[in-house]
């Protein structure tokens, strides 16, 4: 298997691939079959590309093996109220990390992890968070992360 793979940040031209990719990452996670319905996904997702790519408040990368798209990664940075500890009020969010299980543990997921987290340290944002499929929790550890404590969530 050649161990030769590109690291692309998306740009517009790749929308139509990031949405497929995104539909993969969440089938994937939630264990949905390929006939689960995902109209309203797919289009939502289209728009927020659409949006946010050019407006600088979503990166991604897209992970090829020749032609063939491996694995991806996204950002998004959004701003809160600022605070004592996050001054600025910016933060980060890891998400849509995904490798073709047919090429996990070469450390694709982790160099994409490295480029993301870089992006966010270009914009001067250290609050970077994500949230953690059993699967992705071991990279995360070894790349640093934590458990967050003090946040909750109201369910549906």
């Amino acid at each position: 298997m050649n161990m030769e793979f590109v690291y692309k940040k998306a740009g517009m031209e790749d929308i139509e691939l990031l949405v497929k990719t995104r539909i993969e990452v969440l089938r994937a996670a939630n264990r949905l079959s390929g006939d689960t319905e995902m109209t309203l996904v797919e289009r939502q997702s289209r728009e927020y590309y659409e949006e946010c790519l050019p407006a600088g408040t979503h990166i991604a990368y897209l992970v090829f093996e020749e032609e063939r798209c491996i694995g991806a990664g996204g950002v998004s940075f959004f701003r809160v109220m600022p605070t004592y500890h996050n001054p600025t009020g910016w933060k980060a969010y890891i998400m849509n990390m995904y490798t073709n299980p047919d090429y996990r543990r070469k450390g694709i997921a982790y160099h994409t992890l490295e480029l993301l987290i870089e992006e966010a340290k270009n914009k001067n944002i250290k609050h970077i968070s994500l949230e953690a499929t059993d699967m992705g929790r071991r990279l995360y550890e070894r790349y640093g992360f934590v458990n967050m404590k003090n946040e909750m969530e109201l369910p549906e």
